[in-house]
């Protein structure tokens, strides 16, 4: 899972066309796809207050679901 680096997932979808800020959490390597769904979390790694299916398309986004 990613973090989405946005105060709300409202903030989030006002952001449809740009590229997604986020910050990886793995160990085991990178999950961000330019193409395809990313399962995002916000807004910091010690508050999670929301959780989102951000669906990417030549790395902007595309749909916040």
């Amino acid at each position: 899972m990613l973090i989405a680096k946005y105060p709300s997932k409202k903030v989030l979808k006002a952001s449809i066309g740009q590229l997604l800020n986020h910050r990886e959490t793995s160990i085991f390597g990178p999950e961000y796809r330019s193409n395809g769904d990313n399962c995002v979390t916000g807004p910091s790694e010690y508050k999670l207050r929301w959780e989102a299916i951000v669906e990417m398309k030549d790395g902007l986004i595309k749909k916040v679901k």
